[in-house]
């Protein structure tokens, strides 16, 4: 009996066996590559390659709409610069993606308390653009706090909330309640209500995923009823943005245009540079990048690229079914959430089923800020989906390295 039960470890063994597949390279980037999700990756590196499709496409309206008149100014200046900040950007994702857990969650502590430190300056040292004051100028470029943030912010809540499962008695779901009020507070000084929404909808989504009782959520749901009408009644923006949305009131323009252009193009699209609409557009290759995309490459160009984003959130939450750190689940669950919406919000803006919130669309989008901080919370979602290739799928062999053997 001995006898079967060792030949089959070494069988189950011999499955895993590194040199068998070719993985006996242990080097750092050797086993990264192995434990790493390439499909995510995979459908992450399409959805760059569609963002710079779309960026050189939606690259001469806002040209022509920001050069002020230069017949200097070059229609792809916007496509050029989008290939220079991925070139910085793709480096840091693999950087990233590529540490342990633990130094991912002091990069992240020490990451949001930074961002937090520089969300409090933006109202007093601020470039104010379009009437918000959302980025700090660093000289050779801007720099937006909130959205460095999000990725930290929720690496730390997770870091935060998964402390519950070694005491019980410790107030982790108030301490994270108070930290995202001060964070929505700072938000809404800029003012920049789509990102107090994500933030507030992210922490929300964790707090379930962590066990908090639904009559929590219940009375969440309803505080956060209340602070949208309150936000209608005493926040100019809002009160504008929502009328313009639910009665027609007011400068409605972009949400309309925006709608106008993205089904210009039909089902199939007028082609690449075959747009026109999209040179009326306020930010083509921001905001209403979407709409550019349905113009010139139809709406199943635009049903696809929902779908690319639907995938993207569905591998990751199927991923951590498997995953038993609650650290590791609230984190690659709230990355993956905040990605997913952020992109939800920005198609239904275009769409015309949301207010106009002047979010970008991920990695799709142009914008330095935006994909470099995407870039980093795609290189910690990567990290915590990470897993070891050489943990066998054999019934007899429960660990590599022999700790625990048995069916």
């Amino acid at each position: 009996m001995t006898q079967t039960i060792t030949g089959r470890i070494k069988a189950g063994a011999a499955l895993v066996d590194p040199a068998r597949y070719g993985r006996s390279d242990r080097s750092a980037t050797g086993r990264w590559f192995w434990e790493i999700d390439r499909v995510l990756v995979l459908m992450l590196a399409v959805l760059i390659g569609i963002g710079l499709i779309a960026v050189a496409a939606a690259s001469p309206a806002a040209a022509r709409r920001y050069s002020g008149g230069s017949v200097r100014f070059d229609e792809l200046h916007y496509f050029y610069r989008q290939i220079a900040w991925i070139a910085l950007s793709l480096p840091v994702m693999i950087g990233i993606s590529m540490m342990s857990r633990e130094k991912l969650r002091r990069l992240a502590l020490i990451g949001a308390l930074a961002c937090v430190v520089a969300l409090g300056l933006v109202p007093l040292l601020g470039a104010e653009v379009n009437g918000a004051k959302r980025w700090l100028n660093l000289g050779v470029a801007q720099f937006q706090p909130s959205e460095f943030l999000k990725p930290f912010f929720v690496v730390a809540m997770a870091w935060l909330l998964s402390l519950r499962e070694a005491d019980r008695s410790l107030p982790v779901f108030a301490l994270s309640g108070v930290l995202t009020g001060l964070v929505a507070i700072l938000l809404m000084r800029q003012p920049d209500f789509g990102s107090t929404i994500i933030f507030v909808a992210v922490w929300v989504a964790m707090l379930a995923l962590a066990g908090v009782n639904l009559r929590v959520l219940g009375g969440l749901a309803v505080a956060g009823a209340i602070g949208v009408v309150l936000a209608y009644f005493f926040y100019d923006v809002a009160t504008i943005r929502i009328n313009g949305f639910l009665f027609g009131e007011g400068d409605n323009f972009q949400v309309e245009n925006a709608m106008r252009t993205l089904t210009a193009g039909g089902l199939f699209g007028m082609g690449p540079g075959g747009g026109t609409r999209k040179f009326g557009l306020p930010e083509p290759h921001t905001d209403y990048i979407f709409s550019v995309i349905g113009e010139e490459f139809g709406l199943i160009a635009c049903l696809a690229i929902a779908c690319l984003y639907l995938a993207i959130v569905a591998r990751v939450l199927v991923k951590l079914l498997d995953e038993e750190s609650s650290f590791a689940i609230l984190a690659a669950a709230g990355l993956v959430i905040e990605f997913g919406l952020q992109a939800l919000i920005n198609m239904a803006v275009n769409v015309q089923i949301a207010p106009s919130k002047g979010m970008t669309l991920p990695f799709i989008s142009y914008g330095g800020s935006s994909m470099l901080a995407l870039s980093i919370g795609m290189g910690l979602l990567l990290a915590f989906t990470r897993r070891n290739p050489y943990l066998t799928r054999s019934p007899y062999v429960v660990k590599w390295g022999g700790e625990k053997i048995g069916a």
